[in-house]
């Protein structure tokens, strides 16, 4: 059966039902329909006295195009530390349109490892994303307005893009201002997709309202004629923006295939963005159940680092355990097949890809210091001697692993791996950061570099050499640091996938993001709006018989 139709076999829940059974009383819950609902953030003041649960990561090798299946193993963990009477959430990002009208699909799981209304939350959810696009949009607009209306604060260059929740590389540099008005200049712009935003990453990473709001007015859109910052709060646009954002800032709840509880919050992608759902749903999980499962997105290398270093230093979140998603099919891929090939029994690309894994698990065992589980996400080409192979290597490097045939099974292909993932959160925990925020943003670009992705070094354009100097100087070099980089690799050249000799990655590009109180690396041809594939999923996706929609997957 497809995705869709055994999310349709299933009989649902009302939401209502899955918000008492997490004791929520109805004057803190909004339902938009039948199976979903928003819960107001006002709720926390009730929780403040709860203590936490314990927070497990879910992070996974360099993907091959379509992914490796992330989202279903986390929710089948979820699922199955339920089916344990371990009283499990998940705190999940949202899908964005991209995505799913591009090549790698929805962000809903797959199998009997799904989290439901599957087509709602692929599409349009509860609009969220459109809110963040809209507040994007009208900030673009208020600084052209701005300009129309004489300059009064003599902006000279506008950094601040406008955006979209698609794929469309034709957007990347446009023209704006050609209606041919006596006042209007014509000048260059720039789409981003919404969810490498800026306000994307505030909405995220915001602890409150009033925090949402210092940050949307702490915006840098531009300088002015003496080369100094000029802030969306200087438009007066934060308090408009704020109130475009009110409703989508409260965590979006669904429920799993099973029918335990889904907090689905904020969308960034991890290869342009900082990759995990919002601050504000992960600690309203905690304060929930005592196993809250989120995941952060692509490889550990960019996900999980920017988890570790951005989400949990700037939330004060302290991460339990981390479960690292991988696929033989992956590792094959890794190991010097082609995406045809990788389906073939073939033993020697498995032994070279291992080193991928190795190399994740080795980040997080020893630079983050965190327990890990390997957690293999079985496919059905998967033969046992495969298996078998893998299992030795990663034994021989002590590393525990969990088969894992959640798509095909649901909860019950996951008891293995929820019982060592609760083991392994009593093992010694002494979580720390890739870097310190004092050191310089070009050190702290290096260390993740060499730490992390395993670089010799870093290079700079001169372009970027000459933007580290200028934020410093305005006194925000103690940001921490934001890497856009390809996800298929642990170089920026997404073609170097088994990364065999030295490599260097160049940052060609650095922006300032002082609203979401970050410093973004723009490394190698990475593209802050994606392209859409040759075949996009877009031509599959229609209705049948102008009722149910098809091809979403």
């Amino acid at each position: 059966m497809k995705d869709i139709d055994i999310a349709r076999s299933v009989v649902a829940k009302k939401i209502n039902e899955v918000t008492a059974n997490l004791g929520i009383p109805d004057e803190y819950i909004e339902q938009y329909g039948k199976y979903k609902a928003k819960i107001s953030n006002k709720y926390m003041n009730e929780l403040v006295d709860k203590d936490d649960g314990k927070l497990i990561l879910v992070t996974a090798i360099n993907p091959t195009p379509l992914g490796e299946g992330k989202t279903t193993v986390s929710i089948g963990l979820a699922d199955a530390l339920n089916k344990l009477d371990k009283k499990a959430i998940l705190a999940l990002r949202e899908p964005s349109l991209g995505p799913v009208f591009g090549i790698k699909g929805g962000a809903t799981g797959g199998g009997y490892a799904q989290i439901i209304p599957m087509e709602d939350i692929n599409l349009h959810f509860t609009g969220d994303i459109h809110a963040i696009t809209s507040a994007n949009n009208l900030l673009a607009a208020m600084i052209d307005n701005h300009l129309y209306f004489g300059n009064k604060l003599k902006i000279k260059r506008i950094t601040w893009k406008r955006c979209v929740d698609l794929n469309d590389r034709s957007l990347r540099k446009i023209q704006i201002g050609l209606s041919g008005e006596k006042r209007q200049l014509p000048r260059e712009d720039g789409f981003d997709i919404s969810v490498a935003s800026e306000i994307m990453a505030i909405f995220c990473l915001s602890k409150d309202l009033e925090d949402l709001r210092r940050r949307l007015g702490n915006i840098i859109i531009g300088y002015n004629e003496e080369d100094m910052p000029v802030f969306a709060k200087d438009l007066k646009a934060e308090g408009a923006m704020t109130v475009l954002l009110k409703d989508a800032f409260n965590p979006n709840i669904v429920q799993t295939l099973e029918g335990n509880p889904a907090i689905i919050h904020g969308g960034p992608f991890a290869n342009i963005a900082h990759g995990c759902n919002s601050v504000v749903a992960t600690k309203m999980a905690l304060k929930l159940r005592d196993y809250t499962i989120t995941e952060a997105g692509f490889g550990a290398d960019l996900g999980a680092e920017k988890f570790f270093d951005i989400k949990c230093r700037n939330a004060g979140l302290l991460p339990s355990a981390v479960v690292c998603v991988a696929t033989i099919k992956a590792l094959k891929y890794h190991g010097g097949l082609s995406l045809s090939e990788i389906q073939n029994e073939d033993f020697d690309s498995l032994r070279e890809g291992a080193n991928n894994l190795l190399k994740h698990i080795d980040n997080i065992k020893n630079k983050f210091k965190l327990p890990v589980v390997v957690a293999i996400n079985r496919y059905e080409q998967d033969t046992e001697s495969e298996i078998e192979l893998l299992k030795s290597i990663l034994a021989e490097h002590e590393v525990e692993m969990s088969l894992t045939e959640v798509w095909s099974k649901g909860s019950e292909g996951a008891l293995d791996l929820a019982q060592k993932v609760v083991a392994a959160i009593e093992n010694k925990n002494e979580f720390t950061y890739m870097y310190e925020l004092s050191e310089s943003i070009s050190d702290k670009i290096r260390k993740v570099a060499q730490k992390v992705y395993g670089a010799e070094d870093v290079e700079f354009s001169e372009e970027a050499k000459r933007e580290i100097e200028r934020i410093e100087k305005l006194g925000y070099g103690t940001y921490p640091v934001c890497i856009a980089k390809t996800q298929y690799s642990f170089s920026d050249d997404a073609k170097n996938l088994e990364c065999k000799e030295p490599f260097k990655i160049y940052v060609r590009e650095i922006i300032l993001k002082n609203g979401a109180e970050f410093v973004v690396a723009i490394t190698g041809n990475i593209f802050t709006m994606p392209g859409l594939p040759e075949v996009p999923s877009a031509e599959k996706i229609d209705l049948d018989d102008f009722e149910n929609i098809v091809g979403i997957f």
